[in-house]
């Protein structure tokens, strides 16, 4: 029977936490982040984000070492919760990771029709008074069907091109902060805070779980590290991805407030190409900013290619959804089915155009707060030594304060109607397969011991 390949380095699962976490909402969603706090607000938003999840980040580095899962949530959770629970926990955190990939279809359309305006031609139709235009779809499909290929023929492929684009991204991102500080101005920044500090920071709190999600991306491809990787490398890669990630998003937003006056940059698309071309006079910057933005966006949509269709995988493999999801190819040792499922579910997410892109980071954020909390609950009831459960405690009551401000009313920016729509036929399609599924789930261990 086919097992899955064994490739992967630390450096691999860096660049996929990283760029499972990176993408192009730097650039798409500046004036949503600006608006929400301002440049100091927002950037301590996102880099208090980071600092807060260290403790979720240790505990799932603690997990990955003991049970080495692709179902990692769910299998977690199992240890101490009911199947029903396990299920729902890690059916949620796959929303999480693939409700990213049709947003990033959506947004490679977005990005090449800023450079190429024609692509904004031949409306098929609307949604929420957004207009799905037929060039920018098919390119869409392109680029999913691109990633479904490269990660249907091998893991280190895929691991490969995830590595490369990281490695891009990071060095035109260090290029542009030097610019930034070059040619900037300290008067751009004022001021510091769209509303009062506290309400600027909790607006932007409440979109970082989406944005950050990604660190926990390694333990879904545990079970691909080589022979020789050590499980505490799992610790190592966890934790450079989230604090590089908060830093890349804090210091973007700076950037981008202290090269131009920020309230000007309000209600307008890519915010970032416009504050540095006003600020340097030229289109260079821009078309620096879209390479760095399509190279963000290839890695961001790999990686929670990768992540998600692994999740999929793993559900298969426990039977709590029909097991076709969890066949191996056995020439490339790839979840093929599972990869073709996500691939077709992200060419029909893709079909909702723009209306997808602010509100999925609401739904995204949601479903990683709750995945968080439900397995640092988890290492807290099946962990004995005191100082891990005193780290696991402050994780509990990051995710639960995360998942508090989307839920009460009494917090700005809490769920509406339309974002707790989408949850619910989210968790409907889950059952549906779960009722389903032939057979009843497989021991939660039963990966580990393969």
């Amino acid at each position: 029977m086919p097992t899955l390949a064994r490739k992967l380095r630390l450096t691999d699962y860096f660049t996929l936490a990283f760029g499972t976490m990176v993408g192009v909402g730097w650039l798409v969603l500046m004036d949503d982040w600006l608006a929400r706090g301002g440049p100091l607000g927002a950037a301590l938003g996102f880099a208090l984000g980071g600092l807060l999840l260290i403790p979720v980040g240790y505990v799932y580095g603690q997990w990955v070492q003991r049970l080495p899962d692709a179902a990692s949530e769910a299998a977690y959770t199992a240890q101490v919760f009911p199947p029903i629970v396990s299920f729902f926990t890690g059916w949620v955190m796959l929303l999480a990771y693939f409700i990213v990939c049709p947003w990033e279809a959506v947004a490679i359309g977005k990005v090449a029709a800023y450079i190429f305006p024609p692509l904004n031609s031949f409306a098929l139709y609307s949604v929420a008074g957004q207009p799905v235009f037929l060039p920018r779809l098919l390119l869409g499909i392109a680029m999913t069907v691109f990633l479904a290929i490269l990660n249907y023929r091998g893991i280190r492929l895929s691991a490969t091109f995830q590595n490369w684009t990281t490695s891009t991204v990071i060095l035109i991102f260090l290029l542009l902060l030097a610019i930034s500080a070059w040619r900037g101005s300290p008067t751009n920044f004022q001021p510091l805070f769209r509303a009062t500090p506290f309400v600027s920071i909790v607006l932007t709190l409440q979109i970082v779980p989406y944005f950050l999600t990604g660190f926990e991306s390694a333990p879904k491809c545990a079970e691909e590290a080589n022979p020789e990787f050590k499980r505490t490398g799992y610790m190592r890669a966890i934790a450079l991805a989230l604090l590089i990630g908060a830093g890349f998003y804090a210091l973007t937003i700076i950037a981008v407030g202290y090269i131009a006056p920020w309230p000007n940059l309000i209600g307008k698309r890519f915010a970032t190409a416009i504050a540095f071309e006003q600020a340097l006079g030229a289109r260079w910057p821009v078309r620096l900013i879209l390479v760095m933005a399509f190279f963000g966006l290839f890695q961001c949509f790999n990686g929670n290619f990768v992540a998600s269709s692994r999740l999929l995988f793993a559900y298969g493999r426990r039977q709590t959804i029909p097991a076709a999801f969890s066949r191996i190819h056995e020439k490339f040792q790839t979840p093929s089915i599972a990869i073709l499922g996500i691939a077709a579910a992200t060419i029909a997410g893709l079909l909702l155009g723009d209306a997808l892109l602010v509100p999925v980071t609401e739904v995204g954020s949601i479903a990683s707060a709750f995945g968080w909390l439900a397995t640092c609950v988890s290492f807290f009831l099946v962990e004995r030594n005191l100082r891990s459960r005193a780290l696991t405690s402050l994780g509990i009551l990051v995710a639960a304060l995360l998942l508090i401000m989307k839920l009460i009313p009494a917090f700005p920016g809490h769920f509406t109607q339309p974002e707790w729509l989408a949850l619910a036929i989210w968790l409907a399609l889950g059952a549906s397969l779960h009722l389903r599924s032939s057979s009843p789930p497989t021991s939660a261990n039963s990966a580990a011991s393969r």
